[in-house]
């Protein structure tokens, strides 16, 4: 389903890329001379015709450039999301608070108001641990056990969540700097195809070829710098996210471990 989605979305992404390069990069009134009226796609009047120019290239940076601000859009929201509504390391003290004085059901009411990523792990340890504290038929490190195991499973599904679509954006760097360089070889080609024909050069082909070529390499470079960036800045962003949350799990079991060795 995930994937669909994704699918989907830059499919969306490319028909608005090219619905954009046709219709307006290539819209009539952009190679209207305004002194004769007369229309000519090899001669753009303005800068929107001189980025048409570029060639079809052009359609797939510009969809590129949608894909990377979509999915950092998409990213923003749902690590916001995953981080709950109110400050992580204030909710998981109120949590183990409420832990110690072995009031489980303000913890997990307390997990119910923050919800996201932590909250969710975090409610799965104390309602698994609730559930085997008098457990007769298990040791005091079993119950740990248990408890780390349901932990451990919460965790499996949590992060990969934090992480999804991060590969969207690496990929989106790495194929649009391609991109941008293969329309930049063919703008050269075309530029040095008017060069080396038969008679006078025209300025007008040498123009779109070298116009062809620099459109393709700014577009490939603005796609790749701004995935490059923010697939750093969510990288950095995740890991802090999950060091927060490995902080707050440790201190939750080690409050459980003293609860269990009183038990004992």
């Amino acid at each position: 389903m995930k994937n669909m989605t994704n699918t989907i979305i830059m499919v969306a992404c490319l028909v608005a890329a090219y619905a954009v390069f046709y219709l307006v990069l290539g819209a009539e009134g952009n190679f209207t001379d305004p002194k004769t009226g007369a229309v000519d796609m090899h001669n753009p009047q303005n800068a929107l015709g001189m980025i048409y120019t570029g060639g079809w290239l052009v359609g797939l940076l510009i969809a590129s450039i949608l894909i990377a601000i979509t999915f950092v859009a998409e990213r923003f929201l749902s690590i916001g999301k995953a981080a709950g509504k109110s400050d992580m390391h204030s909710f998981s003290k109120d949590v183990v608070a409420n832990v110690q004085k072995g009031n489980y059901a303000a913890a997990i009411s307390a997990c119910d108001a923050q919800r996201g990523s932590l909250a969710n792990v975090l409610r799965a340890a104390v309602e698994r641990y609730e559930t085997v504290e008098n457990d007769p038929s298990l040791n005091a490190d079993q119950k740990l056990q248990e408890t780390q195991r349901v932990v451990d499973e919460n965790m499996n599904l949590e992060t990969p969540l934090l992480e999804k679509n991060l590969n969207i954006l690496s990929t989106v760097a790495s194929v649009s700097t391609m991109i941008g360089l293969l329309g930049t070889t063919i703008g050269m080609i075309k530029a040095f195809q008017a060069l080396g024909a038969a008679g006078t050069v025209s300025a007008q082909q040498l123009s779109i070829g070298i116009s062809e070529a620099l459109y393709n390499t700014a577009g490939g470079l603005i796609a790749a710098i701004l995935s490059i960036i923010f697939f750093n800045f969510f990288t950095t962003k995740v890991d802090n996210f999950t060091y927060q949350m490995d902080e707050a799990i440790q201190q939750l079991m080690e409050t459980l471990a003293i609860r269990t060795g009183t038990k004992a």
